[in-house]
């Protein structure tokens, strides 16, 4: 027993001074005995990116219109399908029409009744015009006929009034659609008295185009407005920024709106102000209440550095990239360069689609930063081996 325990604590000795070795040697004796890592690397310049802004937004129909019957009458028939498509003009609802036919015929007889006292009054005072020149009668004859001529002309414009008036109603029993959008729920059946405009009778909500709310915080708009009266970022014109909608499962609505409004105010309770777009919807595959994220593009940055999203790494205390650069032996190795990241820039290429950083402070022009084999650098100062193409040919 005593040999083994002599034994342990030999082996402990050693293990001890091992640890005492200078952290300096230790260092050097692992950059000599491991291979460099293979990575890839981007030389920085700066460049002229587009801006975008991606936020979380909300759909709401561009008109949300309540159907009601402008007269009164039984409710005969629903002629659309609930949650169906409605055109613009198409009736919905009808009402019983045979009190309206009815309506337009005592109406035309009116209007006929009234043309033949116009008829007899002006036959009256054409009697009465030759007769009164040669004094057979008197004036006050002539004119009582043409005063109840007057009043036969003034007869038939009301009867004519009262015609389009009956035609208008016969047509309003037809409660037709304003709108071209999506029909909602029926408020009101068949064999049911609609007293007028004050029952409801459905919804019709138009989809094409469709809003789309969000807001925009006061801190990044404060950052805008700062960045471009330094000439750093050029903004679309009179905030018009052209809007893509993002879907949940990350797609993108194939049409392209625009922001028609920008609210003035802060909302002293979210610290935003409210933006609208809108967006073309002629599929009505976007729907209201629907969450969605909204990209605003439209906008340029200037003077930019931007490196690949997978570049930029987090330490738990800021953000930071592997830039290669020589130590103190010649050797090419990975030093870590703290940064400070602004949005995101989308490409697409032939490639596909690429998203990057734009670093706001931590580079400069021709640092090299690493953007592929981050994960073979195992320790700061871990020596590399750049391999991408001209890249190589820097070191």
């Amino acid at each position: 027993m005593s040999d083994y325990l002599s034994f342990m604590l030999a082996g402990a000795a050693l293990l001890a001074l091992a640890g005492c070795q200078p952290s300096d040697d230790k260092a050097a004796s692992q950059d000599q005995g491991m291979r460099p890592a293979s990575v890839s690397i981007q030389v920085m310049r700066r460049e002229t990116v587009p801006f975008a802004i991606e936020l979380p937004a909300t759909l709401s129909g561009f008109k949300e219109v309540e159907i009601r019957a402008r007269v009164a009458g039984i409710l005969e028939s629903r002629n659309f399908g609930e949650g169906a498509k409605v055109n613009a003009g198409e009736s919905l609802f009808t009402l019983d029409m045979k009190p309206f036919e009815v309506a337009v015929s005592a109406a035309e007889a009116d209007l006929q009744a009234a043309e033949a006292r116009l008829a007899q009054a002006e036959r009256e005072v054409s009697r009465l015009r030759p007769l009164r020149d040669k004094n057979s009668v008197s004036q006050r004859e002539l004119d009582d006929a043409i005063s109840a001529q007057e009043v036969a002309q003034a007869d038939l414009e009301s009867a004519k009034a009262g015609l389009d008036q009956a035609r208008l109603e016969r047509e309003y029993a037809q409660v037709k659609s304003p709108v071209t959008g999506i029909a909602g729920r029926e408020l009101a059946s068949e064999g049911t008295y609609v007293s007028g405009p004050d029952l409801l009778l459905t919804n019709v909500t138009q989809l094409d185009p469709i809003r789309v709310r969000f807001g925009l915080s006061e801190r990044l708009q404060l950052q805008m407005r700062q960045d471009a009266a330094a000439g750093k970022l050029t903004l679309p014109q009179d905030n018009h920024w052209q809007t893509r909608v993002k879907l949940p499962d990350g797609t993108f609505h194939d049409q392209i709106g625009e922001v028609n409004f920008s609210d003035v105010r802060i909302n002293p309770n979210t610290g935003t102000s409210e933006l609208q777009a809108l967006v073309p919807n002629g599929d009505f595959a976007l729907r209201p209440g629907q969450f969605v994220r909204v990209v605003l593009e439209g906008a340029e940055r200037h003077d930019a550095y931007v490196v690949p999203q997978r570049a930029v790494m987090d330490s738990g205390t800021g953000k930071f990239v592997y830039v290669a650069a020589k130590n103190e032996q010649g050797m090419t190795v990975a030093r870590p360069a703290p940064i400070e990241v602004g949005e995101w820039v989308r490409r697409e290429s032939d490639a596909g689609v690429q998203n990057g950083w734009v670093i706001r402070s931590g580079l400069n022009d021709g640092d090299r930063v690493v953007i592929d084999g981050m994960a073979r650098i195992f320790f700061p100062g871990m020596p590399i081996q750049v391999t991408n193409g001209s890249a190589a040919g820097q070191e």
